[in-house]
């Protein structure tokens, strides 16, 4: 498969998130590039689950570069599109270059693959994503309802090309469904 996807994040990034689909599309021999608001060393962080909190804690994890800024992205060479969570979806969002990015693999109807808070980042093209069904983590079902989008309670779904999660644990199975729909376009 000679295919190339775009990873699009930032800081505070959720490290399964992104070094999951990282290595597992470099494991399928993919030209993978990880882009951000800007060229720089980006820091993840690891979100879990302790039985003191009632919500995710979230820990310092490791340093990732990212290959290009959004700014410098032509999205017409990529053939499928990643969007991790954490916290990064938040502040990506803002970037003006990144609504173009994201419109064009829906217009194309490209592979587009949103895992746990990574839906935020929807919300700019949220004309592509009224009426579709997809999931996220819990706490982003208000804002993918905002979208207009149909909240999904499942852990993963599908819904033509747009696969969805929930979160890290999830991973297996929203890589696999991802790497299917590149195979198939």
């Amino acid at each position: 498969m000679s295919k190339k996807v775009l990873i699009v994040t930032g800081d505070a990034v959720e490290a399964l998130e992104v070094f999951y689909p990282y290595y597992r599309c470099l494991e399928e021999g993919l030209e993978t590039v990880i882009a951000s608001p800007t060229k720089k060393t980006l820091h993840t962080v690891c979100h879990d689950f302790e039985a003191h909190s009632e919500t995710y804690t979230e820990k310092p994890a490791y340093q990732l570069a990212s290959h290009i800024a959004f700014a410098d992205v032509n999205a017409e060479e990529y053939d499928g599109l990643i969007i991790p969570g954490g916290r990064a979806p938040e502040y990506i969002r803002l970037n003006e270059h990144l609504k173009p990015i994201l419109a064009h693999f829906f217009e194309a109807n490209k592979p587009v693959a949103a895992i746990c808070h990574g839906s935020q980042v929807l919300a700019l093209v949220s004309e592509h994503v009224r009426d579709r069904e997809m999931t996220a983590y819990q706490a982003c079902r208000p804002d993918v309802e905002a979208c207009g989008a149909v909240y999904r309670t499942e852990p993963l779904h599908v819904h033509n090309n747009l696969v969805s999660a929930h979160a890290w644990p999830d991973l297996p199975g929203f890589m696999k469904e991802f790497l299917r729909l590149l195979r198939e376009g």
